[in-house]
């Protein structure tokens, strides 16, 4: 059997769990307050993911940048690549939050939205 200790952060109680694991399966989630925290420890043991957050250039707008984010959570290790591939991106402005500055980021099949609004110059 194995265990890890994580820190549940589904919502601001931060319970601290602890995943049993027998030959890669989840045996059990202790520790939690909430449903929520059993689903967070099995998931993050399991198979972890994490929403992006970035900024990419902008062309002919008030700012130079724009943040963005993924429109959902990515597979934690396709965070550095994700990143790479924003270093790339340059929009026009204007953009708008929820404007897709890049489609299916990495091949997860999640889009990188902007979240603020950038008015043209």
């Amino acid at each position: 059997m194995e265990t890890r200790e994580l820190i549940c952060i589904n919502c601001p109680l931060g319970c601290s769990l602890t995943v049993t694991m027998e030959n890669g399966t989840v045996k059990k989630v202790e520790g939690n307050t909430c449903p929520k925290g059993e689903a967070y420890g099995e998931k993050e043991v399991t198979n972890p993911t994490r929403i992006v957050t970035s900024s990419v250039r902008v062309e002919g707008g008030n700012l130079p940048v724009v943040s963005v984010k993924t429109a959902s959570d990515i597979p934690k290790g396709m965070i550095a690549a994700c990143a790479k591939a924003l270093k790339s991106v340059c929009v026009k402005a204007p953009v708008h939050i929820g404007d897709v500055v890049l489609s299916d980021v990495c091949g997860t099949g999640v889009d990188m939205i902007a979240t603020k609004n950038i008015e043209e110059n």
